[in-house]
Order: C-alpha cells, then structure tokens, then sequence
C-alpha cells in the first residue's frame, strides 16, 4: 500500500507518508494548533506501533498538515490531525480526509472513528462538513484536563442503515441555537 504523490493542477499540495526528516515541521504545527500538544517521543512512540501510519501534506516542500491514524479490523482511528494556521480554509484538511476515506471499501475497513475535545468547536465544524457525525461523549477523557470528548464517525454510505426520520445530531441543534 503506498500514499505515493496526489498533486493537484491548481497547486502543489501532495499527500504522502510521514518521514522521521518531517518531524520537525510537524511538531511546529502541532504546538500552534493545540494548547496541550503532543511531544516528539509521544509521536515517535506511536508511530513506532505496528498498525499506526502518519501522513503529511506538503506544498512546494514545505509540511503544511498532517494526520496520525491507527488501522484497526473493521475502522481507521484518527488520533492526531492538524493544518497550519496559515493554510486552513484551503481544502487541504478536506483533501487528507478525504485520501482517508478512499481507504475504507465495504469489504473491510467501514468507518473512520476519532475523538475531538468538546471546546474544539472549529475541529467538530469541520468533521461535520466531511460528514462526520458525533455519536458518543466520553466524559473526562483527556488527563491533561477534565474535559469531556465527543467521539466522531463518518461511515461509508452504503454501510448507513436507512433511517425512519431525520438524523439528529445534538451538536447541531446546540450551534444552530447559538447563531440564532
């Protein structure tokens, strides 16, 4: 299985595998996007495992993103993801996800899961753009603080039961309250 490069005629984005020479870069991002950021040896560690992969987008070499996933039976696991502050709203975050979503197949892998923190309100936005949906709260999940996280799954369409009314999703309702 390989990333190889997915260029884009408009720019210079490409989607490939995280390399140890990127990891600088990549811990750059990560300490501008989350107020408890992971460390090199938490990154290293668990890249280190067996069924996780890291992926990095890069323009005109520069690393402007990455995502750290776990392969599971059945689902991928997102466990850290980020763009630069300066590269978000381009579509480059859409265009991980969605290199993401072209590795699930109904024969296997059906479902992408991750956690996202509940005051992270621009990261559940954006999910829910890619069509993911929160279908769970897990209280007190981060130990750094006593914060709860909302566990998100996209699922592949043709694996979505058909449902008798509209789907409710209480995050919705609760930010459709608020702009209101």
């Amino acid at each position: 299985m390989s990333f190889g490069h997915q260029s884009d005629s408009q720019s210079s984005l490409q989607i490939r595998w995280l390399i140890r020479r990127d990891m600088p870069e990549v811990l750059a991002i990560e300490q501008e996007s989350f107020e408890y950021a992971w460390s090199e040896e938490e990154f290293l560690c668990i890249l280190r495992q067996r069924n996780c992969i890291g992926m990095v987008a890069e323009i005109d070499q520069e690393i402007v993103g990455f995502m750290i996933y776990e392969l599971h039976k059945s689902n991928l696991h997102v466990l850290n993801f980020a763009v630069g502050k300066q590269y978000r709203r381009n579509g480059i975050g859409t265009r991980m996800v969605h290199r993401l979503i072209d590795k699930l197949s109904l024969q296997r892998r059906r479902e992408i899961l991750l956690e996202v923190r509940e005051r992270n309100l621009e990261a559940q936005l954006f999910f829910k753009k890619q069509d993911f949906l929160a279908v769970t709260v897990l209280r007190n999940h981060y130990d750094d603080t006593a914060e709860d996280a909302y566990i998100m799954r996209y699922r592949l369409a043709s694996d979505v039961p058909a449902l008798a009314g509209p789907v409710i999703n209480r995050i919705s309702d609760y930010l459709d309250a608020d702009a209101a």
